[in-house]
C-alpha cells in the first residue's frame, strides 16, 4: 500500500495541514511508512508552466496517447529536456499511489495556487490520458472560512470540492474513489462578525477529525 500526501496550505499550523497529518498518521499505524510520500508544494512548488513544457506536451499529443516513459524520445532541445525532467518524477509519483492524500485550504472559493500548479504540472498532454488513475483513490481535506456545503447560501460559490471532483473523475476515480473531509467556518476565532458561529466551527472540525481517521483507518 502506498500513499502520496501532499499539502498546499502556506500556513505551517493550518487546519489542512493537522487533518491531513491525522489521516497520514492512523494510515502508517495500519500500513507502516515503507509507503508513505510527503511532498509540501507551498515550501516545495512545483514549477509553473513554461512554453518549451507546452510545445513539448502539444509535440505528445500529435503522437496519441503516448506512456511516460516515452516522451523523452520525443523532447528536441534542451528547455523541453528540462521541463520534462520537472515533470516526469511528479507523475511517477501519483502512479505509484493506491491513495493520493492532499490537503486543500479554500482560497478566493477555489484551490490554493499551489496545488493548481502541481495539477498542471502532472497533467501532461499525451501522457496523461483519461482513466489513467482508475484504481487509485483520492482522500481531499479542506477548510473553508465560510460554510459552503449542500443548501448553504454560498453552495454555489464553491469551486473547490466541484473542481478537484471533475478533475479526478476525468483521470478515472469514480464518485466512491474520492472522499472529502470538509472543516467550515473555521474563521470564527479571528472575524469577530462570525464569532457567533463558533459552536459550528467545533462541530465541523470535530466531524471532520472522525472522517478523516476512519478514512485512514480503512483506505
Amino acid at each position: 500500500m502506498t500513499l502520496l500526501h501532499l499539502d498546499s496550505s502556506h500556513s505551517s499550523d493550518s487546519i489542512t495541514r493537522r487533518l491531513t497529518r491525522l489521516f497520514a498518521d492512523t494510515w502508517t499505524a495500519a500500513n507502516g511508512r515503507a509507503g508513505y510520500r510527503y511532498r509540501n508544494l507551498a515550501a516545495d512548488p512545483a514549477a509553473p508552466l513554461t512554453a518549451a513544457y507546452c510545445a513539448l506536451g502539444r509535440r505528445v499529443e500529435s503522437h496519441g496517447l503516448v506512456p511516460p516513459e516515452k516522451v523523452a524520445a520525443l523532447v528536441e532541445d534542451p528547455a523541453e529536456e528540462r521541463e520534462w525532467a520537472l515533470t516526469l518524477p511528479l507523475i511517477e509519483e501519483v502512479h505509484a499511489a493506491d491513495t493520493i492524500l492532499l490537503g486543500v485550504p479554500m482560497y478566493n472559493f477555489s484551490v490554493p495556487a499551489s496545488l493548481k500548479a502541481w495539477i498542471d504540472r502532472i497533467t501532461f498532454p499525451g501522457a496523461y490520458m483519461e482513466d489513467v488513475l482508475r484504481g487509485t483513490r483520492a482522500v481531499v481535506v479542506t477548510a473553508r472560512g465560510g460554510a459552503y456545503g449542500p443548501g448553504t447560501p454560498n453552495e454555489a460559490l464553491d469551486f473547490q470540492e466541484p473542481y478537484l471532483r471533475a478533475y479526478f473523475g476525468r483521470l478515472g476515480l469514480s464518485e466512491d474513489d474520492v472522499h472529502f473531509a470538509n472543516a467550515e467556518m473555521t474563521l470564527t476565532d479571528l472575524v469577530p462578525h462570525l464569532a457567533r458561529f463558533k459552536q459550528m466551527t467545533a462541530d465541523s472540525l470535530a466531524a471532520a477529525r472522525e472522517k478523516v481517521k476512519a478514512l485512514g483507518a480503512t483506505l
